[in-house]
Parts: C-alpha cells; structure tokens; sequence
C-alpha cells in the first residue's frame, strides 16, 4: 500500500504545491497555492480543510500553511514519482521537457512505486552501462526519427549474447 492511496489526485496536486512552496518560503499561503495551481481561493479553502482533516497539513483561516510530518513524506513521495519519471522520459526517451513534466504530472497519480523503483533501476542501468549508455540512447534516437536499425545493433547483440554465455 502507497502512502497516498488515499488520498486523491487532486489532494496530491495540493500537497505537491504546497511543498514546494515551503521549499522555496518555509511556509504558504492560500494565494501562493492558488496562483500555483491556478484554482480560485475557494477551492484552496476546501482542500485545505481535507487535507486539515486528515492530518496532512496545519491550517488555519488567514495563516500560514504548513506539512504535518505525514503529509510531508506524502508530498515528497510525490515529488519523488514527478521527477523519477520525467527524467525517464527526458534521459531515457530523449522526450522534450515540457511534455516530459506535464505527462509526469499526471502520471505520478497513478503508478505504484514498485515500478517507479523499476525505472530508477534501469536509468541507472543506462547511465553505468559501459556498453549501452548514452551510445544506446541516441541509437534510440535515431531508430524514433527513421524507424530503421543501424549495422551496429546486429553486432552489438552478437557481443551482447556472447558475453551471457560466458565469453568474451
């Protein structure tokens, strides 16, 4: 079970923003999380008050918004999802950067952590890989733009299936 099973997608886009407004001012405001989210006051007020409700955030009318510790480790959860998988699809999928963060967003919401730990393993698996890495990236690329595989892909495979068995 996630941390945030519970609570729903739109509570999550609350507890994102409320985070990293508190990254950036210690604490925030109604407003700041408005303008941030880009929703009228009203539908802060509400979702503060479950959030409040679920021991998510300290609220109170006219002050300062803050995490509580529970709702601080699910906001950094979320963040965590957020970032993991748009470095996915920028580093892995050479996806640009505006689309990479918008799909993240909303993605976050609905993939379990055991697969997020899955992409980390294997965008760490790209990076080390002394023969794939950023070679097989840009071989990606290029198989995106053409649809074609290069002569390389044959021998590397070779080498690749030879290695498994042993040989080098």
């Amino acid at each position: 079970m996630t941390p945030t099973q519970s609570v729903s997608e739109s509570l999550e886009n609350y507890l994102e923003a409320i985070y990293h407004i508190m990254d950036e001012k210690q604490a925030a405001r109604a407003k700041d999380i408005a303008q941030r989210l880009q929703v009228k006051a009203s539908s802060v007020t509400g979702a503060l008050r479950l959030l409040a409700e679920r021991g998510l955030v300290n609220y109170a009318p006219y002050d300062l918004i803050t995490l509580t510790p529970r709702g601080k480790r699910i906001a950094k959860d979320i963040v965590f999802r957020h970032q993991t998988l748009r470095d996915f699809f920028v580093k892995v999928l050479s996806v640009d950067e505006k689309a990479a963060d918008e799909t993240a967003c909303k993605m976050e919401h609905v993939i379990p952590r055991s697969i997020v730990d899955r992409l980390i393993k294997f965008v760490e698996f790209v990076d080390r890989c002394p023969r794939y890495g950023e070679r097989w990236i840009s071989k990606f690329d290029s198989f995106c733009e053409t649809g074609t595989m290069t002569d390389d892909c044959e021998r590397c495979i070779g080498d690749g299936s030879r290695r498994n068995n042993g040989v080098q």
